[in-house]
C-alpha cells in the first residue's frame, strides 16, 4: 500500500509538473484545442458502432465537443449551447459518450465564474440527468442511474469550485507578497532617506564650522600682514592646522560610513571632551568663548556626546558668522544621569526685526535634539544677544531637567537662524 501511494504521488508530481509547462509554453486556447481534439479521438472510438449505423450522430458529437475550445473565454456561453444541444441529443434519443463534454463545461463555469451561476449551471445539468435516467437508464435501475450521474455532476461542479477558491488564494497571496515586497522597497527608500539627511547634517556641521574659522581666520590674516606680520603668520598657521581638522573630521565620518576606513579606528567620533579644544578653535578666530562642562560626561553614550558636540559647534559658528566684532559667547553644559543640557549664549546687539529663516543650520539642530526625545529653542535674548538651549533625555519618560517657561524667546532672526546654511 505504501509503495502504490508512492507511485501515485509521483505521477500526480509528475502530470503536475507537464501541466504547469504546458500552461507556460502553450496559451489556454491551444490547451483546450488539443483537449477537444483528444475527446474528439477518444469518444469515436468508444461510439464507432453507433455513427457507423447514424452518421447523423457524428453531428451532435461535434457540436457537443467543438465549444469546448472557447470554455474559459465564455464558460456560461459555451456551458449554454452544450446544454441546448444535450437537449436535442435526448428528444432525438440518442445517447453518445461526448455527453461528457457536459460534465467539463460544468467544472469550468464553476472554476471561472461566481457561484449563482454555478448553482443556475448545476441545476440545468441536474434536470438534464434526471430526464437521461429516466429515458435512457435500464428496467429498475433509473434510481441507481440517477444517483451515479448526479455524483459525477455534483464531483465536477466541487472540484471546480475548488479549483476557484486555490486560485483566489494564491491570487492573494501573491498580491499580499507584491504588497509586502513594495512596503520593503519603501522602507528602504525612507531608511535611504534618512541616512542621506545623517550624512548632510554631518557634513553640513563639519565643513561649514571649519570653513567659518578659516575664513575669520584669514580676514584677520590679511589685515594683520602689515603691522603685526607675526599674527598674520600664526592665524596662517591656525588656517592650516583647522584645514588639517577638517580633513580629519570627514575622514573620521567616512570611517563610520566605511568599514575599511582605517581612521575610523584612530579617530573616534567627537564627544563631549572635544569641546575644549572646539572652544580653543573658535578663540583663535576671533570669538572669545567661555566654556563649563558640570557632571559626568560619562554618564552620555557616544551618540548623545556627538549630538552635544554637533550643537554647539553649529550654535558657536552661527556666531562666529553673523555676530559683530567685540561678541562673546558663553557655553554651559550640565550632564545628570537623565539628561544633558546645552545652552549656548553670545552678547551681541539685540534683534528687533525677526524675519524667516534661510538656512538649514536651526533645523538640523533640532532634528538632532528630537532624535533624543528633547527640544530646541533658539532666538534672541530681550538684554541683546543669541541664545540656544537644548535638553536631550538619556533616560525616556524622564523630563525632570526640561527647561521651564520662559527660559528662552520664541522669535527668530532671519540672519542669525539662517546661519548653518552654506
Amino acid at each position: 500500500m505504501t509503495r502504490l501511494r508512492r507511485t501515485v504521488r509521483a505521477w500526480g508530481t509528475a502530470l503536475g509538473r507537464v501541466r504547469l509547462l504546458v500552461r507556460a509554453k502553450l496559451p489556454p486556447v491551444a490547451v483546450d484545442a488539443a483537449l477537444t481534439a483528444a475527446l474528439l479521438l477518444a469518444t469515436a472510438g468508444l461510439s464507432h458502432r453507433d455513427l457507423a449505423r447514424s452518421p447523423s450522430l457524428m453531428v451532435f458529437q461535434w457540436l457537443l465537443l467543438l465549444p469546448l475550445v472557447w470554455r474559459r473565454r465564455a464558460p456560461l456561453a459555451v456551458f449554454g449551447v452544450l446544454a441546448a444541444v444535450a437537449f436535442l441529443q435526448w428528444l432525438a434519443g440518442a445517447p453518445l459518450p461526448a455527453d461528457v463534454a457536459l460534465l467539463i463545461a460544468l467544472y469550468t463555469v464553476a472554476a471561472h465564474s461566481t457561484r449563482r451561476r454555478t448553482l443556475l449551471a448545476f441545476a440545468v445539468l441536474e434536470l438534464g440527468t434526471l430526464l437521461a435516467a429516466l429515458t435512457w437508464a435500464t428496467h429498475g435501475r433509473t434510481t441507481q442511474s440517477f444517483i451515479a450521474l448526479s455524483a459525477m455532476v455534483i464531483a465536477a461542479a466541487v472540484i471546480g469550485v475548488n479549483m476557484r477558491t486555490r486560485r483566489a488564494y494564491l491570487a492573494a497571496l501573491e498580491d499580499r507578497a507584491g504588497r509586502l515586497e513594495r512596503e520593503r522597497d519603501q522602507r528602504a527608500q525612507l531608511a535611504v532617506a534618512g541616512e542621506r539627511a545623517r550624512i548632510a547634517r554631518e557634513m553640513h556641521d563639519i565643513v561649514t564650522h571649519n570653513l567659518s574659522v578659516m575664513v575669520a581666520l584669514a580676514d584677520g590674516a590679511v589685515f594683520a600682514q602689515e603691522r603685526h606680520p607675526e599674527k598674520a603668520a600664526a592665524a596662517m598657521r591656525q588656517v592650516s592646522g583647522t584645514g588639517r581638522q577638517a580633513i580629519t573630521d570627514m575622514r573620521r565620518f567616512l570611517g563610520v560610513l566605511r568599514a575599511d576606513e582605517p581612521d575610523a579606528l584612530r579617530h573616534p567620533m567627537p564627544g563631549i571632551a572635544q569641546l575644549e579644544p572646539l572652544a580653543e578653535q573658535v578663540r583663535a578666530a576671533g570669538l572669545p568663548t567661555r566654556l563649563s562642562v558640570a557632571g559626568d560626561p560619562a554618564v552620555a553614550n557616544a551618540a548623545a556626546q556627538l549630538t552635544v558636540y554637533r550643537l554647539v559647534q553649529e550654535a558657536l559658528t552661527n556666531t562666529l558668522k553673523h555676530a559683530p566684532a567685540g561678541t562673546r559667547a558663553d557655553v554651559r553644559v550640565r550632564c545628570s544621569p537623565v539628561s544633558v543640557r546645552v545652552d549656548v549664549t553670545d552678547d551681541g546687539p539685540a534683534t528687533t526685526t525677526p524675519t524667516p529663516p534661510s538656512g538649514h543650520g536651526i533645523a538640523g539642530m533640532r532634528e538632532r535634539a528630537a532624535a533624543y526625545g528633547g527640544q530646541l529653542d533658539a532666538g534672541p535674548r530681550p538684554e541683546g544677544g543669541w541664545r540656544v538651549s537644548a535638553v536631550l533625555t538619556l533616560i525616556p519618560d524622564q523630563d525632570e531637567d526640561a527647561p521651564q517657561d520662559g527660559d528662552a524667546p520664541h522669535h527668530a532672526d532671519a540672519q542669525r537662524a539662517g546661519g548653518g546654511a552654506l
